[in-house]
């Protein structure tokens, strides 16, 4: 895997994951959509921290700065 995500891209991500959890914690989500939203946090949380996202990849796109 070669890495595909740019530090900017990598908050951005983490921020949404940690306000889905907010909304969850504080009961302003619930049932299926606190579960599909919790399982993009979830997903978000991964790809930020391997700083690979498979759906870059078959689009050729990196957010990742040129060295």
């Amino acid at each position: 895997m070669k890495k595909n995500m740019g530090s900017t891209d990598k908050i951005i991500r983490i921020a949404i994951a940690v306000i889905i959890a907010i909304l969850y914690f504080t009961n302003t989500i619930s049932g299926t959509v606190a579960l599909v939203l919790g399982a993009f946090a979830v997903i978000f949380l991964l790809t930020s921290f391997i700083s690979f996202c498979p759906l870059y990849s078959p689009f050729g796109i990196s957010t990742r700065k040129k060295i």
